[in-house]
């Protein structure tokens, strides 16, 4: 059973929601962060990325970003930019890309949930990220962002939130990225009622996007929990910000690799030793994607080429099936020598959104000197390795539409 709970968000005015919505935290680097937010004084990446407002010196961890971070939104606050809603409520967040749209719930989950394996990870965390974030909510005292999670879909709350969005969307703006955002808000105390009630006949909660936001926000609340010798269990610090999507409404796109060198091969070498595992064969531009699991392509001096696995038995364990894991057991780690995703230094990770034009231009720079182009994983895949406990490689997932940041923030007190 999941604990899901609405709550009184503070949200920009409507009137300029579109110049405050920002693109999260962790998709960008402080540098593009101040050139997205450059003459834009009210962009929420002065929050999130708060170090654009500080001196070059001080570096994305010092204790000044997070207490610019506060200051930035206590000044959105003060002169009526964000406003606090003076009734518990549940928010629907509808995300339109390419004619295609996917509708959360905003509200707010309980942190014992992740600690009691409710809430499902895929994905390990790195101690300095988690303790960044572990930072940023302490001295925000709120969730400045959600996180984004997923749920098997249930018709009845489908059924619910189709009714909620028949009315006028209090929020409704196009990114310049192209996607389309619209909010609506209930506050009516019957429907968020039932809302709870049907998320408590909901066995979990699966972690799309957001781990290391789920990890420092559940270690907050924990964190609170003991040091208040008062503690009762109904403190907002109990709980952090999420936004719940029915999983049949995801897409995950491709997550695909470049690498820096062939590890001392010619090209033919290289082209020789994939021949031992797979049947290689030259590709057009037009029918490189892959369309299909156990297919891969291979970008290397200006030409593709599909790559079939001559072996391509499936196996019980849901994280050793994975394109992913084959890549690594078959490629990088027994020619290229890359062993360790997470250190390597002659690997990089592009998003399958950026299209596999970004993955030529990368390597016909000269900056790479190869790119694997994979097929994306499946929602059911996620699901299943969740399911089982286990993780996944690093850089496996990539969901698109992103959620934008600063249409809601939850105070913890």
């Amino acid at each position: 059973m999941i604990k899901f709970k609405p709550f009184k968000a503070y949200r920009p005015l409507p009137s300029i929601v579109s110049k405050v919505a920002s693109r999260p935290y962790d998709v960008l680097n402080s540098e593009e962060a101040k050139e997205e937010a450059k003459g834009n004084e009210n962009s929420f990446l002065r929050v999130v990325k708060s170090e654009i407002d500080l001196p070059e010196h001080f570096g994305p961890y010092d204790s000044a970003v997070y207490s610019k971070a506060k200051e930035n939104f206590n000044s959105f606050c003060d002169s009526g930019k964000f406003t606090q809603d003076s009734a518990d409520s549940f928010y629907v967040y509808r995300l339109t890309m390419n004619d295609r749209s996917q509708i959360g719930l905003v509200g707010c989950c309980h942190f014992q949930q992740y600690y009691d394996g409710l809430i499902k990870k895929h994905e390990l965390t790195r101690t300095a990220k988690e303790n960044d974030r572990v930072e940023h909510v302490e001295v925000m005292d709120a969730n400045a962002e959600p996180v984004f999670f997923s749920y098997r879909a249930k018709p009845e709350l489908d059924l619910l939130i189709n009714q909620l969005i028949e009315s006028k969307a209090e929020y409704d703006f196009i990114a310049e990225d192209g996607v389309r955002h619209e909010l609506w808000c209930c506050s009516d105390r019957g429907v968020n009622d039932q809302i709870s009630r049907i998320f408590l006949e909901v066995p979990c909660l699966y972690v799309a996007d957001g781990h290391h936001r789920t990890a420092a926000a559940a270690r907050v609340g924990r964190k609170r929990k003991d040091a208040n010798q008062n503690h009762v269990g109904t403190e907002e610090y109990n709980y952090f910000m999420a936004v719940l999507f029915p999983d049949n409404q995801l897409e995950i796109f491709d997550y695909n690799r470049v690498v820096k060198d062939l590890n001392g091969l010619s090209d033919n070498d290289f082209i020789t030793r994939l021949k031992k595992s797979f049947s290689v064969n030259i590709s057009s531009s037009d029918e490189c994607r892959p369309t299909s699991i156990r297919e891969f392509s291979l970008y290397l001096s200006g030409q593709w080429y599909k790559l079939s696995p001559l072996d391509k038995k499936r196996v019980i364990d849901p994280v050793a099936d994975l394109d992913v894991t084959l890549l690594s057991e078959l490629v990088l780690d027994p020619i290229l020598g890359i062993t360790d995703l997470r250190q390597s230094d002659r690997i990089d990770f592009v998003g399958g959104i950026r299209g596999l034009h970004e993955l030529e231009k990368r390597v016909d720079s000269g900056e790479m000197a190869a790119a694997f182009a994979l097929y994306p994983v499946s929602m059911d895949q996620l699901i299943s390795i969740a399911d089982a406990g286990e993780i996944m490689p690093p850089k496996t997932t990539w969901f698109e539409p992103k959620l934008r940041s600063g249409l809601f923030v939850h105070s913890l007190s």
